[in-house]
């Protein structure tokens, strides 16, 4: 998937071509529609939260 592909992704005529072939992964679909996933990097658990203003939290 590119920022292209996404719906109403209005900002992705502003980036840099070299932008568009990074990975997008909606949020809503690593919290599979809830408000609350774990992410793991090198073995350490972090969690990202939607806040119910619609903000994104990543702590450790």
């Amino acid at each position: 998937m590119t920022l292209q592909s996404i719906p109403d992704f209005h900002t992705a005529d502003a980036l840099p071509s070299a932008a568009l072939d990074i990975p997008v992964h909606r949020a809503k679909d690593l919290t599979h529609g809830g408000s609350l996933a774990q992410i793991v990097l090198d073995g350490k658990v972090y969690a990202l939260r939607i806040t119910r203003a619609g903000k994104l939290i990543l702590t450790k």
